[in-house]
């Protein structure tokens, strides 16, 4: 084992690559190999076939929130359409994950110095709960790409001689994992408090200097892409997709909510915005007692918290933006024999209230691995995997063979349900209208004006299953299709014109 240690060491200084310690070489290949799963699950995931679908219309030449819309910034899409198919796309998000665990390492070795075993913790924690299946680790989704920049920015921030140039380079990664999704923007905020607190107010006139530079580093990328969509001639259909739907996020799985006060229909938001605002001012109040790297990850775990709860949803991979700094609280609370070993313990309460208040999904890991197991010992077929994903996978695969045999990537086909994205990014086929997905039309627009608009641009097929009627275009049915093949409980139309003579 130790000869093979030298030879990849010796590898590694061919190569120039990092010094990488022994057991940080021994967790990335872990958490490479805890991947390889994902790299053969099926198209089934709803929003990694948004994604795909987005990526796939980018690598055909349709322009994102006029073609195709998503209300995310444009990042995620294009890295889709980089990976071209879902397979790429988890092999790139594998090697970005090790990348980012790196980095994260880098930090661990800022904050706690010479502490090698408080490293090691901090970093084996984020490894695997980033990698995991049980906040979606192993899926591909924008949180796992954007905290590398967050991390990236802190390493050039906290280094006390960083000049203007660093400031500058280090808003440019928050604005650059903003164009991820946007509440990375809740990490910007973060560095400028730490400069407040540990710095005091006598430096005032450096700190506003800094913060100044610091916003306008975070805001070149996005303003990049607002020149982009404007040359697009789109960049109001941009700037409300991708920024100003996210508004609508708030309190949105609240929908009963709607039409009460704003105080009150706003009020759990507020009462988190003041939980911020008065862990802040008593970080302030006893910055004299407290150490620099209590005050920075005490504030992460406070943006951080903030920003996964805004929307009030319980999806589990909204908490992975916050595991970077639960990692840094765990590792001090079992390793540092010190005062702050204790004080670390109020914001880990907050860190797991969260996910249990607001009663955050989880997802098991066991299962996955011996489904996975099973399949690759030749237990289980490729059907039977498939359909321990879910139901209708492969029902989904045989309409998208059949779309990719039967249209070319002109044609455009219509489907109706949640399946809706999958069948598109598997056939590279798209709808005749921007949006992929069912819950984009229930959200910003209607079935009966999605309806209205087919019928004015009519597809080569329209497919629509027994659990997901679509009755509003049924006259359209009528009039101007054919039933031509049923597979499994969903019903293929061909328009008239490209219908096959009987």
């Amino acid at each position: 084992m130790k000869l093979l240690w030298s030879k990849l060491h010796k590898i590694g200084d061919l190569l120039h690559l990092p010094n990488i310690p022994n057991w940080l070489l021994v967790t990335l290949s872990s958490v490479f190999l805890l991947r390889i799963p994902s790299f053969l699950e099926p198209y089934f995931y709803g929003d990694e076939m948004i994604y795909m679908t987005l990526g796939q219309g980018v690598r055909q030449g349709l322009t994102l929130y006029k073609n195709l819309h998503d209300n995310k910034p444009p990042l995620l899409y294009l890295t889709a359409a980089v990976a071209g198919n879902l397979f790429w796309f988890k092999v790139i998000l594998a090697f970005w994950s090790l990348v980012t665990i790196f980095f994260f390492y880098k930090l661990t070795r800022v904050l706690f110095e010479k502490n090698t075993r408080a490293q090691k913790i901090a970093t084996i924690i984020f490894a695997f709960a980033t990698t995991l299946p049980l906040l979606e680790g192993l899926t591909v989704n924008s949180e796992l790409f954007m905290i590398v920049f967050t991390i990236g920015a802190f390493l050039i921030l906290l280094n006390d001689k960083v000049k203007i140039k660093g400031v500058y380079i280090a808003g440019i990664l928050l604005g650059i994992g903003a164009l991820y999704k946007i509440p990375a923007a809740f990490d910007a905020p973060i560095i400028v408090l730490y400069w407040i607190i540990t710095k005091g107010f006598r430096d005032w006139k450096n700190i506003l200097k800094n913060t100044t530079v610091l916003i306008i580093g975070f805001a070149t990328p996005i303003l990049i892409t607002f020149v982009w969509y404007f040359g697009k001639g789109i960049l109001p259909e941009y700037i409300k997709a991708a920024f100003l739907q996210n508004v609508g996020y708030l309190s949105s799985f609240r929908p009963e909510d709607v039409q009460k006060s704003f105080i009150v229909r706003n009020a759990p938001l507020l009462i988190r915005a003041a939980v911020v605002f008065l862990g802040s001012i008593i970080l302030f109040i006893f910055r004299v007692k407290l150490s620099k790297k209590f005050i920075l990850v005490s504030l992460w775990i406070l943006f951080s918290l903030f920003a996964i709860t805004l929307s009030e949803r319980p999806y589990p991979h909204y908490f992975i933006q916050a595991i970077g700094p639960i990692s840094i609280l765990l590792a001090t609370f079992f390793v540092e024999k010190s005062v702050e070993q204790s004080l670390v313990v109020l914001p880990l309460t907050l860190s797991f209230f969260v996910p249990f208040y607001y009663k955050f999904w989880y997802y098991p890991t066991l299962p996955y691995y011996t489904r996975f197991v099973r399949f690759a010992a030749g237990i289980d077929t490729k059907s039977t995997y498939f359909d321990k994903f879910s139901i209708g996978i492969n029902r989904d695969y045989k309409i998208a063979d059949f779309l990719a045999n039967s249209s070319t990537n002109s044609d455009r086909v219509f489907m109706w349900g949640p399946d809706s994205p999958t069948v598109y990014a598997l056939s590279k086929r798209f709808p005749p209208i921007k949006y992929v997905a069912d819950y984009h039309v229930m959200d910003f627009s209607s079935k009966a004006i999605v309806a209205k608009n087919i019928a004015a641009d009519p597809p080569k097929f329209i497919i629509l299953t027994n659990s997901y009627p679509y009755p509003e275009i049924g006259a359209l049915l009528k009039k101007k299709y054919l039933l031509i093949n049923r597979i499994d409980d969903a019903s293929i139309y061909s328009r008239i014109d490209f219908a096959p003579v009987k």
